[in-house]
């Protein structure tokens, strides 16, 4: 296994648009100070070549993921979503589907998540290279735009909003790693984004186990026999039915006692 020495001093950690790592990062500069992560904010497109170069140890990608030479965790779904003028009709709705998009000039940019079997809508005359064209277009009343949640948000204007779009392809983000490069870090950050505490062993290198205290032979001995001047844990000298002084003890259990010896 390549060790996090040999990689790397810091943690080089990719992610696409729309995902915000704040709160994953912020967990391992607590556990870990002493290991800066650096952040790399890249295209969908090409995150997965990114990761492959070895330009980072992991990165926060969307799926499908090739399986053959990337590891992939599957984190979570996003809703999808139209984005839209202010005034446009959806808006009065809370959740449309696509046939309420089939008047619509749908535009479907270069860099799309969803993968699209039949774009719904009308087809544009061409393709934005980017979502931030496209959103462009949208304000300029050019068509609508079907993205992922997280995208609607990172590129928000004053003069658009979104809604719901209840039966459109979802998109999924997933942790990525090269499958040949799994460092100690790598697991490291694993276990922060499944939420394991810093005490689990698989969220922090394996301490080293203290070995036990063995005890000396003259220890287990000084257990095992009697004190000197003893016999079978009873006082030397002393026999049962004797007082301390030497003189008879009380009476045993189980002992009948005479009739007092009348006074003549």
């Amino acid at each position: 296994m390549v060790t996090a020495s040999d990689a790397s001093p810091s943690f080089r950690l990719a992610y696409v648009p729309g995902v915000m790592p704040t709160k994953w990062v912020r967990i391992w500069n607590e556990r870990l100070p002493e290991v800066p992560l650096t952040l790399m904010g890249v295209s969908a497109a090409e995150s997965f070549d990114i990761l492959r170069r070895g330009e980072a140890d992991a990165g926060f990608v969307r799926l499908p993921v090739d399986r053959t030479d990337l590891s992939a965790i599957p984190l979570y779904t996003e809703t999808t979503v139209v984005v839209v003028p202010k005034d446009h009709a959806v808006t009065s709705a809370e959740e449309v589907s696509t046939e309420d998009l089939a008047d619509d000039i749908v535009l479907h940019p270069l860099d799309d998540t969803l993968g699209w079997e039949q774009l719904p809508g009308q087809p544009a005359n061409e393709r934005p290279a980017t979502t931030a064209d496209a959103v462009e277009l949208v304000a300029a009343g050019i068509g609508v735009l079907v993205v992922p949640q997280s995208l609607a948000r990172l590129h928000h204007r004053k003069d658009l909003t979104y809604r719901p779009l209840s039966d459109a392809p979802q998109s999924r983000v997933a942790l990525s790693w090269p499958e040949n490069a799994t460092t100690d870090l790598v697991e490291q950050f694993i276990g922060i984004v499944r939420g394991r505490t810093v005490n689990s062993t698989r969220g922090r290198p394996p301490a080293a186990a203290e070995p036990k205290k063995r005890k000396t032979p003259d220890a287990r001995d000084a257990k095992r026999k009697p004190a000197a001047g003893r016999t079978g844990g009873k006082p030397a000298g002393k026999t049962a039915g004797k007082g301390s002084r030497g003189g008879s003890a009380g009476p045993s259990k189980g002992a009948k006692r005479g009739k007092p010896r009348r006074r003549s």
